[in-house]
């Protein structure tokens, strides 16, 4: 997947490219706040096992930015092996969304948005998607301020959804229809 839009480039990771990157941005505990949680410690296994060795469903992908790499996006079909929310089961061309801007230099900076966005439109017309969903953590007003503003609506808190620094979390379940 390839996928190009004003500034930015959204492609799929690349073994042997991209593991540096992702094990910078997973030991950032100001990224690590947000994303997996600032007690989870990551090293070139981990990062190879949870990013690079899966025989699975979910695309994986490098957020770059004026020709930087900044950040983490992944996608991938609703269903019974890639999530835990049953409601979509039944439903057709349903897709998650799960992202990070690694480089915090970046942030505040409208990229969340553009990146949300493009993606967004890819699904939408590439992948004839019918909903996206998302599950931010209902602590982290600076992304579900971005979905929002992306059309992203909350549907209903997903009580104790996930754990994340040692204690299980609420999260927002956040749609947007075609």
């Amino acid at each position: 997947m390839n996928y190009h839009n004003e500034e930015l480039l959204i492609r799929e990771l690349q073994h042997g490219k991209d593991e540096e990157y992702l094990l910078i941005w997973l030991s950032d505990p100001k990224v690590l706040e947000f994303y997996e949680g600032r007690d989870v410690i990551f090293n070139t296994e981990d990062i190879l096992r949870k990013f690079f060795n899966r025989d699975d469903e979910v695309s994986r992908c490098m957020v770059v930015y004026q020709g930087k790499n900044i950040g983490y996006i992944q996608y991938y079909p609703i269903n019974k092996a890639t999530s835990t929310l049953a409601e979509y089961f039944e439903m057709e061309r349903v897709y998650g969304l799960d992202q990070f801007i690694g480089d915090s230099d970046y942030w505040n900076k409208g990229i969340g948005t553009l990146l949300i966005t493009s993606m967004v439109n890819f699904l939408l017309i590439k992948k004839g998607a019918n909903r996206i969903v998302m599950d931010p953590i209902i602590s982290n007003g600076r992304a579900i301020k971005c979905y929002e503003k992306c059309g992203f609506i909350k549907k209903r808190v997903l009580r104790e959804h996930i754990l994340h620094e040692g204690e299980y979390r609420d999260c927002w379940l956040m749609e947007l229809t075609d």
